[in-house]
């Protein structure tokens, strides 16, 4: 996905002192379950799990210098830049050690999925005024509202935040059987055996000539 824009300065002035940006697309926002296995007697079991209510299914931000070098560690945290400051509303925990292994865990299987990214020099600025950056989007990102937001940045304070919404949605065949799936879930689901039984009979046939 290509995020540009113009940094409009009062009185069309550019400033003595840098401005940076960073880009931020996340969402659809959903409750997520994690859970801990533990092997016991041979066996692994679920040893213990705690609920984050509000964890993005993508999360990418993109700058035009690492965001620590740009503002502080509560500035960060306040905007939530950066993925050790996703705020997540977790319940079901008792210590602060359990939360961070949790959500560690969390943060490296959806950046290995594709799903969070970073990167701190995505955001090119040209002239102090024109900018742009590419998010990597992959097929697999949930359907649905994400937000866009752009933070204009300097001398270590947020200058400005705009955001607008974004649609994201399947195209072509996968649209259509996920569209079928929602409005005539019955009738899919015949569908759907109906095809397994006929896949079934195939390779039985295939397999009884050879």
């Amino acid at each position: 996905m290509l995020l540009f824009g113009a940094i409009l300065y009062p009185g069309q002035r550019l400033p003595d002192d840098r401005a940076d940006i960073v880009v931020v697309l996340k969402g659809p926002v959903r409750p997520v379950v994690l859970r801990e296995k533990q092997r016991i007697a041979g066996m692994w079991v679920n040893a213990s799990s705690i609920r984050l209510r509000t964890s993005p299914g993508f999360y990418a931000i993109g700058s035009s210098r690492p965001v620590d070098k740009l503002v502080d560690e509560r500035t960060a945290a306040i905007f939530e830049l950066g993925l050790k400051n996703l705020s997540m509303s977790p319940t079901g925990f008792s210590e602060a050690k359990k939360l961070e292994r949790f959500e560690a865990g969390l943060v490296d299987l959806y950046r290995r999925m594709g799903l969070f990214y970073e990167n701190p020099s995505s955001v090119e600025i040209t002239e102090g005024v024109l900018y742009r950056a590419r998010i990597p989007v992959p097929a697999r990102v949930p359907v649905g509202t994400y937000r866009a937001e752009t933070y204009l940045i300097s001398k270590g304070r947020v200058l400005a935040v705009a955001s607008r919404d974004v649609q994201i949605r399947k195209a072509g065949f996968e649209r259509f059987v996920a569209l079928a799936a929602q409005r005539h879930g019955f009738l899919y689901g015949l569908a759907a055996v109906a095809l397994s039984l006929l896949l079934g009979y195939a390779a039985s046939a295939l397999f009884r000539r050879r």
